[in-house]
């Protein structure tokens, strides 16, 4: 809950500095709104596959941004790929896509930087307003020339689940990975592993990224990893889907671990509720589409920026103790 506050006091000191750079930015340079509205800016956000639940939040989120953009005269696109199979390439190529449609901003997860920086720093040297969102933090922000980072530090993320694993009493964490080498998801798991360790050790479990959205064959090999090492006691998974098949594995298995998972969805919040989940990791995907298109389209449209960056939504742990008032979060649809 410490960790929720500071985050949402951080996301609010930078709205309001943004806020009153924007008024006193139009103030002082005599912008003419008008005039601008009437150009238009293309704004273009890369994200998941639709059917993603994490991602269709996500893309709730840029849409909901989306309404300041189209009053000003201007579009929003949201560009995502049809599968998960060769992820960083295909961001890469929607990205060149953008660029080729003619955007003005574009948003974009950096999940593997060394199939997709180079195409984002085509955008850049364009002079496109590129902020970068979800996945690649900082650091790759700066790599590519990027405006900045929007979204969740994922390593730390991992950190919050591997120490609150141990402080529950957990030995053996098995981190499930249905998108090995994606960056935001090997640094969970590495941040799960460092958060435990001297309590508890962390190994992996990386599943072909075929596996992402099949719950047979994810629920067959958490089952199958449960079956062969018993003294498996807590298994985090990567999303939430992962996180409904882990559940049902570990009821086939007999197991007792306990179940933890990145992200958030009324299935998830129902198993912490009756206690058969442990907890959830929230990094706010509303928010991360929401401000992340808000800051690209406000930087190309009158060249502002937050004063804080990176703009961090989290992570924040959501638990049997603040689950009833997240819940209505997400049935709102907003986190």
């Amino acid at each position: 809950m410490e960790m929720e506050r500071k985050c949402e006091m951080k996301i609010s000191r930078s709205f309001k500095i943004a806020s009153a750079i924007a008024v006193s930015a139009l103030a002082l340079t005599g912008v003419n709104v008008s005039a601008a509205n009437a150009a238009g800016e293309k704004v273009y956000v890369v994200g998941g596959m639709p059917s993603d639940p994490f991602w269709s939040v996500v893309k709730r989120g840029a849409e909901a941004a989306g309404d300041a953009v189209k009053g000003a005269g201007g579009t929003v696109t949201w560009l995502g790929p049809q599968n998960y199979d060769n992820l960083g390439p295909d961001a890469g190529k929607l990205v060149d896509n953008a660029i080729a449609a003619g955007a003005t901003a574009i948003v974009i997860a950096d999940w593997v930087p060394d199939a997709e920086n180079a195409a984002i720093k085509r955008a850049v040297k364009k002079g496109i307003s590129v902020v970068h969102y979800n996945a690649g933090g900082t650091a790759q922000a700066k790599a590519t020339g990027a405006l900045g980072y929007v979204g969740s530090d994922d390593y730390l993320a991992g950190v919050a689940g591997g120490k609150y694993f141990a402080s529950k009493g957990a030995k053996n964490i098995l981190c499930v990975n249905t998108v090995p080498g994606s960056a935001n998801q090997e640094a969970r798991c590495k941040g799960v592993a460092d958060g435990a360790k001297g309590k508890a050790k962390a190994k992996q479990l990386p599943l072909p990224s075929s596996n992402f959205g099949n719950p047979t064959a994810v629920s067959n090999a958490v089952k199958a990893a449960l079956t062969k090492d018993k003294t498996i006691d807590a298994v985090v998974t990567i999303g939430v889907q992962d996180a409904d098949s882990s559940a049902a594995a570990i009821k086939a298995a007999g197991s007792k671990a306990k179940l933890g998972t990145f992200d958030l969805s009324e299935n998830v919040l129902a198993r912490i509720a009756a206690g058969t989940q442990a907890f959830a990791i929230d990094q706010q995907p509303w928010l991360q589409g929401y401000l992340a298109t808000s800051m690209a389209w406000q930087h190309a449209q009158y060249g502002i920026l937050p004063a804080s960056n990176p703009v961090l939504t989290g992570p924040a742990i959501v638990d049997k103790a603040n689950v009833a008032k997240v819940s209505a979060g997400v049935k709102a649809g907003v986190r």
